[in-house]
């Protein structure tokens, strides 16, 4: 899991819970702290056993460059509450609440959506199903179809795990003795366990599911006119790099390698993470006023 080093939040920084038609759901939301807000927003979604504190690092960094950010917990994970209805946790369930929050957050004016690993799966059907025009589209430390490697058995563990055993097994079983070997702090840890232990048990059991059977819908993708990048880290042992490397010529997208960074940039190398997305997210409104202008 996505791992924060810290998470006293940055000046701008605020707890939020935003009401839909789809239900509530828990955000941090960050607004610049000095200037105006003068950009189009954003909306980042995290990854499977992860929140929206995996992006406390980026967020001031990334509103102070003009915009209203948003950090997303997705239904049923962690402070957004959830069904028990397995069907609810699908990526193109999730992606149609994503639908409603950018058609909310936006208020008439494109958002840029970024999706953090399961993320990306969830913010991709948002994407191709056309229900929300989107300013942009981030796939970080995403890939094109079901997870590879070492964090699918990990997926499929936990597909089997939870119903058969409960999320405080999993968390004993598998996540606290990761985090101990890691050495996360006693304060980082207990927030771990709470994180894992507020989530809803179908849910996250139904999307360890999704995460590894995911189709390949990058063909799908490319024919969606949204600028979109695909940034991952260096050492990223979700899905291989060649893969991410190939899903971005294949879709013509801008793709950024954050040196230092494994799977969680966001966390690993927020500076140089926020610095991309800035600057993506600037070429991006750049590129659609020069093309309304025209």
């Amino acid at each position: 899991m996505s791992t924060p080093r810290f998470l006293h939040l940055p000046p701008g920084v605020t707890p939020r819970k935003i009401e839909t038609p789809r239900g509530t759901f828990a955000a941090l939301e960050a607004l610049p702290v000095t200037g105006v807000v003068e950009r189009w927003p954003a909306i980042l979604l995290p990854g499977l056993t992860g929140s929206k504190e995996d992006f406390i690092a980026v967020l001031q960094t990334l509103a102070q460059s003009g915009r209203r950010v948003l950090a997303i917990d997705l239904r049923g994970q962690h402070e957004s509450p959830g069904p028990d209805d397995p069907e609810a946790y699908t990526c193109a369930a999730l992606g149609a609440d994503v639908d409603v929050l950018a058609q909310q957050v936006g208020d008439g004016e494109p958002v840029h959506l970024v999706g953090h690993s399961f993320g990306g799966l969830v913010a991709r059907e948002a994407a191709i199903d056309g229900r929300t025009k989107f300013a942009s589209f981030t796939l970080m430390g995403s890939g094109p179809a079901g997870i590879t490697g070492k964090r699918s058995e990990h997926a499929r563990w936990l597909a089997r795990t939870i119903p058969e055993s409960g999320l405080d097994h999993a968390w004993h079983a598998g996540f606290e003795p990761q985090a101990v070997t890691a050495g996360v702090p006693d304060d980082i840890r207990e927030f771990l366990r709470k994180r894992l232990l507020s989530n809803s048990p179908t849910g996250l059991a139904r999307m360890a599911e999704e995460i590894v059977s995911m189709r390949d819908r990058t063909d799908e993708l490319r024919e969606i006119a949204v600028p979109t990048l695909v940034l991952y880290g260096e050492h990223d042992d979700g899905w291989p790099a060649e893969t991410q490397q190939e899903m971005a010529l294949a879709l013509g997208a801008d793709c950024v390698v954050v040196p230092g960074a494994a799977h969680s940039p966001a966390v690993e190398a927020p500076e140089t993470t926020a610095a991309a997305l800035v600057r993506f997210w600037n070429a991006a409104e750049k590129h659609a006023l020069d093309f309304h202008t025209v």
